[in-house]
């Protein structure tokens, strides 16, 4: 059975309460399309405006990050209880900007996801490498490692649920993206680590979306690998063309 395609925008620090409503309903008519997943994943305060805003639509809403305790003396963080009551039915752990200016390792990105899957919620799996990893030739290594510590203690069942997004930290924001040969390398290199922790077919169920740079131009040829199931997406959701990127298709 064929994967069904997972596009999320990923807001990062953008966006004000009113401004994410006003968003949300400027994008509704332009990203209506069943055949995908559409997920907006937004700053925390947005969550509940965005939500109301985006109902009766395609539109999921999910989160930018989440914190692995259940509630507690922590300050500034956010609760996985807090984004279900909220509605909310995915969340971004472990992109690379939460690594670098927050200090994430791979061991607080394996709490999270399993307080994720232990809460109902689908993490969105964030992994990549720099360019002096590329440069050095490590990067399917580098990959290999990021995603057998995300999944440790995950059972087959919930892995197959799970999204991975990778994206080449050289890519982000910066405009390059990788190749479409190099995204489905590592895409691939990721289904078969997959394959190698839990079995064939948890590595044909998991989806696993290409992030870094992702626009209307490049999405095409990227959503037809194989083993790319989709992007995440970010600057480009701030603006009309993530429609673009949703029915890329119609391209």
């Amino acid at each position: 059975m064929a994967r069904k395609k997972i596009i999320a925008g990923n807001w990062k620090m953008n966006m004000t309460p009113s401004e994410a409503v006003a968003l949300v309903n400027e994008l509704k008519p332009l990203v209506a399309n069943d055949e995908v997943d559409v997920v907006f994943c937004v700053p925390a305060i947005d969550i509940i405006p965005a939500m109301e805003a985006a109902e009766g639509t395609n539109i999921q809403i999910g989160a930018e990050n989440m914190y692995y305790e259940e509630k507690g003396a922590y300050t500034g963080e956010i609760s996985p209880n807090m984004l279900t009551d909220a509605g909310v039915k995915y969340v971004i752990i472990g992109h690379s900007e939460r690594r670098e200016y927050f200090a994430e390792t791979d061991e607080t990105v394996n709490k999270k996801v399993l307080k994720a899957f232990e809460h109902g919620i689908t993490p969105i799996i964030c992994c990549g490498e720099s360019l002096t990893q590329r440069e050095q030739g490590i990067t399917i290594d580098w990959i290999r490692q990021q995603i057998k510590i995300a999944f440790l203690n995950v059972t087959a069942d919930q892995a197959k649920t799970a999204v991975i997004a990778y994206e080449p930290i050289w890519a982000i924001g910066t405009g390059k993206v990788a190749t479409t040969e190099q995204a489905e390398e590592v895409c691939a290199a990721i289904r078969a680590c997959i394959g190698e922790i839990y079995d064939q077919a948890t590595a044909e169920a998991i989806r696993i979306q290409y992030g870094g740079s992702v626009s209307a131009a490049s999405a095409p040829e990227l959503f037809a690998q194989a083993n790319i199931d989709g992007g995440l997406v970010g600057g480009a959701s701030l603006k009309p063309d993530f429609g673009k990127i949703v029915n890329y298709k119609q391209a």
